[in-house]
């Protein structure tokens, strides 16, 4: 409510006040803080007249009668406060009543008293109701006057609100102090992401080191490796070290950054008429348009929306036109597309580094059997990584093992060159026999001296393979 909004808000003045007087040797440097500047102009004394002006006509703590809730204090207006003393006074005990009219479901009745009030009093209800209605919009055409006073207090306010909340989440969850500086670099150890650390027991910190080398970070590593969730650790902690926020770091050097751009995997909506694709599409191009030496640009397996040979170039392309910049920006692109190792597709440069998230896996083709002894480790290494262990992280999506086997039985065939047949059901199988006795018999047939129609009517049309004519 506005009276105790208002309140609130000149008790945030009250504290500001408390908290400098009680640090004498800080006075001066903390009435420099900006913050503090800004409650001391926005809450003067215009929000206490507003407070006063409220107070001094409202009263929501008072009753008059039984049934009417009024929240006009007495003492505002003589006239209204002697309409409450009648109502107030009013018996509330009907002994004998007669029904006055009907609607509906709806009976109205009347009493000798209730005449007797009608034509002493009148209505004496909606009465004190139109009176108060009127006082309070008078209360609030004075209260606009002050409206810029409100606003000014309100934001200061939310400021403090958001200051308040970075500072319990640093001091709960263990950030640290970001050091922001003119040099052209991203520096962290030990980052952390801070949402995905709230939901796992254990989470794996990442280190990151961007200087003049070293722009593009290409990211690669199976399904389920954590390349998504470091890509935006980085983006994360770099936003929040400029607005001023500490950082799920043990260190971060932060060079100053003028924009941050992305390709992540977004919710689609009905609301805009272009498909998933074109979506990315755009988000690239606005990305190459105005990304510079000072940008930070995160690509989340951008090209898989489309054929995987257009992917792979539109993906290598946009690499490639970064990396031959004289100052690019600071990039970092996760894929699957193991061809941006091939020097064909991306030059050999140290602008260009190459990371992978490391899995454990002492035998792969073994493990491709037993799922159970692929280890995730989330950790970022130098290289890169071919394998996807797509069929590992179905099963542990819960995907059914009949599926599971025939991923297999396809991936294998695929490596090794060899043929794919078709999965064979028992119907199909049925079928395919059917099938494979009627061309036999057909083959055997003599168009010239045997009954063709004869041979229609016994064996195709009982197969189902003809109809009537």
């Amino acid at each position: 409510m506005l009276e105790q909004s208002v309140g609130a808000l000149w008790q945030i003045r009250g504290i500001f006040e408390i908290a400098i007087s009680q640090r004498n040797h800080q006075q001066r440097r903390l009435l420099q803080l900006q913050i503090v500047k800004k409650v001391f102009s926005a809450i003067d004394d215009d929000l206490l007249r507003v407070g006063d002006l409220i107070n001094g006509v409202l009263d929501f703590d008072q009753c008059c009668g039984e049934n009417l809730e009024t929240i006009v204090g007495y003492g505002v207006c003589e006239e209204l406060d002697n309409l409450k003393t009648h109502y107030d006074g009013l018996p509330d005990f009907l002994n004998k009543f007669e029904v006055a009219s009907a609607e509906g479901k709806e009976f109205f009745y009347t009493t000798s008293r209730t005449r007797q009030l009608d034509d002493v009093l009148g209505d004496l209800y909606h009465m004190i109701l139109d009176m108060e209605r009127a006082i309070l919009r008078n209360l609030a055409t004075r209260v606009e006057e002050y409206a810029d006073t409100l606003k000014d207090a309100a934001k200061v306010a939310a400021e403090i609100d958001c200051l308040l909340s970075l500072s319990v989440a640093a001091r709960d969850y263990g950030y640290t102090r970001p050091e922001l500086t003119e040099e052209d670099v991203l520096i962290i150890e030990n980052g952390r992401h801070v949402l995905q650390e709230m939901t796992v027991d254990r989470f794996v910190p990442n280190d990151t080191r961007v200087t003049e080398e070293g722009r593009v970070n290409i990211i690669t590593g199976p399904n389920y490796s954590g390349k998504s969730v470091y890509a935006k650790q980085v983006a994360l902690i770099a936003f929040l070290a400029h607005i001023g926020s500490f950082v799920p770091a043990d260190k971060a050097v932060i060079g100053l950054i003028d924009r941050i751009f992305s390709r992540m995997a977004s919710r689609e909506t009905i609301g805009l008429s272009q498909s998933s694709f074109l979506v990315d599409l755009n988000q690239i191009a606005v990305m190459l348009r105005h990304s510079t030496p000072r940008s930070l640009c995160i690509i989340d397996e951008f090209g898989k929306g489309t054929l995987t040979a257009d992917g792979i170039g539109l993906l290598c392309a946009t690499l490639h036109e970064y990396a031959s910049r004289p100052s690019p920006p600071k990039v970092m692109a996760c894929t699957h597309f193991s061809e941006v190792f091939d020097e064909s597709y991306l030059p050999q440069s140290s602008i260009i580094k190459f990371h992978t998230m490391s899995v454990m896996d002492s035998n792969e083709r073994e493990n491709e059997k037993n799922g159970e002894d692929i280890v995730f480790l989330y950790r970022l290494v130098p290289g890169y990584e071919v394998p996807s262990y797509g069929v590992h992280c179905a099963e542990l999506a819960g995907v059914s093992e009949g599926i599971l086997l025939r991923s297999r039985q396809i991936q294998n065939l695929l490596l090794s060159g060899m043929p794919i047949d078709r999965l064979n059901s028992p119907g199909v199988v049925s079928r395919d026999q059917e099938y494979k006795l009627l061309v036999d018999k057909l083959l055997e047939l003599d168009c010239k001296k045997g009954d063709v129609k004869a041979f229609v009517e016994e064996n195709l049309k009982h197969n189902g393979g003809v109809e009537d004519t």
